[in-house]
Parts: structure tokens; C-alpha cells; sequence
């Protein structure tokens, strides 16, 4: 466990807790200040699918991105409902709903992981509100499946949050009382369930896996809050139980406010944003290079700031800021600690308005969605090198 946990390259101070043992992980940061480049080389896609609405706050999310280029997404239909689909390199919308999802407003599909193989895992909200988790196959078959003690009332349940290339899905479900727990599902449908050691036990606290890119093979990546609503990041590793909880310098420490992990890499590395207590964002990734940082530009204020969404396998970062007049910027970060913001040509430019990046893959394309001037919402691929 410790020669694995060291592989990530962390500079870690170890007051913490892994394997049970009462310990307390404080993350050594270096306070970064990142200078932003502009880009100018960058081609820009507009995915909308066909059956997408047209209204404030509907439309179409694209989310992960595979190596090969296919997409994951979903969208909001007229009713507001949810449906997922699957956009492959060449171009062609794949639109799916997961059998039993609800076709009122809020329910439906929602896909949150893709692996390599194009299986999808994510959570379909059937008509009486509950959520239950589903494996859709590379060949559009479904699985539905429950976590054993997930709640069966209205906002209880089951999420798929991911799924690696051998079929394993992690995620979490909230029980009865609407406490958090997480789960490892094997191919074989075989579920492990999982607390964090100083997760809380009341309503809105727990245990939370990353969704899109929180599973590699051995490791699950998430979120704890404890008994004060204080998030937490935690490592969990799935072959001897380890757990690893940290938190990154500068984290507040009141309710909700704290350390969020995002997304893990294959080498280990994982990145994500943390809320102060101002509650202003900041992004960090663990790595050489890494530690707390800010864009140039973000907001100082409150619900303002950097937010990290996702590292590929080179160690390259991307999300979005928010700034002083809470409007949404896109954002790479390199290896190197440097920055290349973006916006998409056709996104807002007002209060919640603008582009907000979700994933990238190892070839740099970027994929995530952006909100015009009139609060519609719309799919983006990003791709080209920035000058």
C-alpha cells in the first residue's frame, strides 16, 4: 500500500490515515500563479443533439472523452427530462434511455462514465424519483443494478460513477436516512461496499466517488464529508482496503466548504479544487508542478475562482474559472505549471453564462458544454493545439 501510494509523485506530509490506522493527511502545496496564454489555433464543434431543448437551463452536456475520441453526454429534452447518448469520432449521435427511467421533469438517463471498450455506467432516475445505477454495453445492452442498502425513496439510490477497461464500476449510494456510501461493482455484478473512516453519518454527508474519471485499476478517487459537512479527499485502494484521506492547504474547514477531488490519471496523479473560507474555488493537482493554483483572471469572490475537472494521462489539466462578474472561462493547464484559457466563440458572457470544459483526452481534445446568452446549454469539442 505505501509503495503504491508513493508512486503518485505527492509531496505528502503523513498525519493521517491509511489501512485503518488513525492518522491525518496534509498535502505540502506550493501557491502557484499561473500565467494564462490566449488560444488562437483552436477549432471549435458545437454538439446539440436533435431532441435537445430549447429553453433556459435545456439543451446539451457533453462530459468524458475517450482516447478515441468518442464522447459522453446527455441532454435536457423539452419536459426536462434526461437522456443520454454517445457521440463516436466520426461524428454520429448515438441517443439512449436506460429501461424504467422516469419521463417526468429531472428523471430519466444520465451517463456519467465511458471506458475505452464504449461501456457506460451512470444512474437512471425512474418515476417515483429513485435512482438506480446501470451498465449500458459496448453493444447497447442494459444492466440495471442496485447497491445492497441503498434508500428506495424519492432522492435515494444508486450511482454509477465510472468504469474501467475491465468492466468495474465505482460509485456511491444513498441510503435510507440520505447518508452516502461507496461501492465497487466487479464485472460479475459482485459489489464492495466502502466508508471513508471520518465520513459523517447524517443526511448530505458520507462517502462520494468521483463521477467520469474517479476509477483506475486498484485505486477510487472521491469525496468525504464528515460530521460537519466538511468535504475531504480520500484514495481508496480496492486491493487491500488502504485508505489515504488529505486534505490541500488553504481548504476551509466550514460546512461545505473543504477539499474536492475531480479525476485520477493511470500514473496516479489527481487534481480537483478546494473551497476556502471566503468559499472561493482554487484548482490543485498533485504533481512536480502542482500544488494550489489560480487563473489569471478568476474571481476573488465568493462562489468565484479556479475549478479543476479533469487530468489526462499526461499529466495535462483542464476546467473552467469563474470571474469577477461570474461568467465561465475554459482553461488547459501543461505539465509545466502554464495555463492556456479559451472560451467558445458562441458562449455568454454574463452572470452563469459561458464555457465550462468537463474532460480531455491524451490527443488534447477537450470536451464539456457552454451556455449562451439566452441560458441554453450546448456541447463543445475543442481541438487543435493552442500557439
Amino acid at each position: 500500500m505505501k509503495n503504491r501510494m508513493q508512486r503518485q509523485g505527492w509531496l505528502l506530509e503523513l498525519s493521517g490515515r491509511v489501512a485503518g490506522t488513525a492518522l491525518a493527511v496534509t498535502v505540502l502545496l506550493v501557491l502557484a500563479s499561473v500565467a494564462a496564454r490566449s488560444a488562437h489555433a483552436q477549432t471549435f464543434t458545437k454538439i446539440d443533439v436533435k431532441g435537445a431543448g430549447k429553453g433556459r437551463g435545456q439543451g446539451t452536456f457533453a462530459g468524458g472523452i475517450t482516447t478515441k475520441g468518442t464522447i459522453l453526454g446527455w441532454y435536457f429534452d423539452t419536459n426536462n427530462v434526461h437522456h443520454g447518448f454517445v457521440r463516436a469520432a466520426d461524428g454520429t449521435i448515438t441517443e439512449f434511455d436506460a429501461p424504467g427511467a422516469g419521463t417526468g421533469p429531472v428523471q430519466g438517463t444520465i451517463p456519467f462514465g465511458i471506458n475505452t471498450a464504449g461501456a457506460i455506467t451512470g444512474k437512471y432516475i425512474d418515476g417515483s424519483n429513485v435512482a438506480h445505477g446501470f451498465l449500458r454495453s459496448e453493444k447497447g445492452d442494459f444492466t440495471s443494478f442496485d447497491a445492497p442498502g441503498a434508500g428506495t425513496g424519492a432522492g435515494q439510490g444508486t450511482i454509477g460513477g465510472d468504469i474501467d477497461p475491465a468492466g468495474t464500476i465505482a460509485g456511491n449510494y444513498l441510503d435510507s436516512t440520505g447518508v452516502s456510501h461507496g461501492f465497487l461493482r466487479a464485472k460479475d455484478g459482485t459489489f464492495t461496499t466502502f466508508e471513508a473512516p471520518d465520513a459523517g453519518t447524517g443526511a448530505g454527508q458520507g462517502t462520494f466517488a468521483c463521477l467520469f474519471s474517479g476509477l483506475i485499476s486498484g485505486y477510487i478517487l472521491g469525496t468525504y464529508y464528515d460530521a460537519s459537512t466538511v468535504g475531504y479527499g480520500y484514495m481508496w485502494a480496492t486491493d487491500d482496503g488502504g485508505f489515504l484521506q488529505f486534505s490541500v492547504g488553504g481548504a476551509g474547514f466550514g460546512p461545505s466548504q473543504g477539499t474536492f477531488p475531480t479525476s485520477i490519471n493511470v500514473a496516479g496523479l489527481s487534481a480537483g479544487y478546494l473551497i476556502d473560507s471566503s468559499s472561493v474555488f482554487h484548482g490543485f493537482v498533485n504533481d512536480e508542478k502542482g500544488g494550489e493554483f489560480e487563473i489569471l483572471g478568476a474571481g476573488p469572490g465568493a462562489g468565484q475562482g479556479t475549478v479543476v475537472q479533469n487530468i489526462n494521462s499526461k499529466g495535462v489539466a483542464t476546467g473552467f474559472f469563474i470571474d469577477d462578474s461570474s461568467s465561465y472561462h475554459g482553461f488547459v493547464r501543461a505539465n509545466d505549471g502554464s495555463a492556456t484559457t479559451f472560451d467558445v466563440p458562441a458562449a455568454g458572457t454574463g452572470a452563469a453564462q459561458g464555457t465550462v470544459p468537463v474532460s480531455n483526452n491524451t490527443a488534447g481534445a477537450i470536451t464539456g458544454y457552454y451556455l449562451d446568452a439566452n441560458y441554453v446549454v450546448h456541447g463543445f469539442l475543442v481541438t487543435g493545439e493552442p500557439n
